[in-house]
């Protein structure tokens, strides 16, 4: 089994909705003839270009370790970066407050610098087979949450100790993630927190 990103050029922002109908559009369409593009030289796995598209397509045994070096391919070169497996779009910006953070999945996904739309909807993903999300500025502080198997979350935080919450709404692990993610720590008094 295979799986694929497209990477292309946004002027700005977009959603998934936006990225998702203009991955559908471009695989309805014939592949570009002629000279490779040089970001496409620098893409893992087998590549495809279409007109101002590049598709990858790797081995599903490969998909975290090469979609890693896709997404910084993209980023490196100013691209947005579609995933219709998970059905996330990876947009140049906005970034957050700390220069090399990371988002990683209970699935295997790892950004770094990832923008903060990306970091919203990956949130929505919490799943079995995608048990947590988590925030990391190594040897600094993290974020990290999973569902608490009642219908609401178990919100962690660490700097110098590692504490925990519960919160009942996505919105509201959401609000907390994009707090952390911009360097404001309003999440802090917002709930009661314990030591996890």
């Amino acid at each position: 089994m295979s799986v694929e990103l497209m990477v292309w050029d946004e002027p700005v922002p977009i959603s998934r909705d936006q990225a998702r109908a203009a991955y559908l559009a471009v695989k309805k369409t014939e592949p570009a003839h002629g000279p490779v593009p040089e970001v496409a030289k620098e893409l893992p796995g087998e590549v495809t270009v279409y007109p101002g598209h590049v598709l990858v397509t790797m081995d599903l045994d490969t998909m975290d370790e090469m979609s890693a070096r896709v997404y910084a391919v993209a980023r490196e070169h100013g691209l947005v970066c579609y995933d219709p497996q998970r059905d996330l779009v990876h947009n140049v910006g906005p970034l957050g407050a700390y220069e090399g953070m990371q988002l990683h999945t209970g699935d295997g996904m790892i950004v770094h610098d990832p923008d903060l739309g990306l970091v919203h909807d990956v949130l929505a993903t919490m799943s079995p087979q995608n048990p947590f999300v988590a925030l990391v500025v190594f040897g600094r502080h993290f974020m990290q949450v999973s569902p608490d198997g009642g219908g609401g979350y178990e919100l962690e935080y660490k700097e110098s100790e590692l504490s925990a919450t519960a919160v009942r709404e996505l919105e509201e692990v959401r609000r907390a993630f994009h707090e952390y993610a911009t360097g404001d720590r309003s999440f802090l008094a917002r709930h009661s927190w314990r030591r996890a």
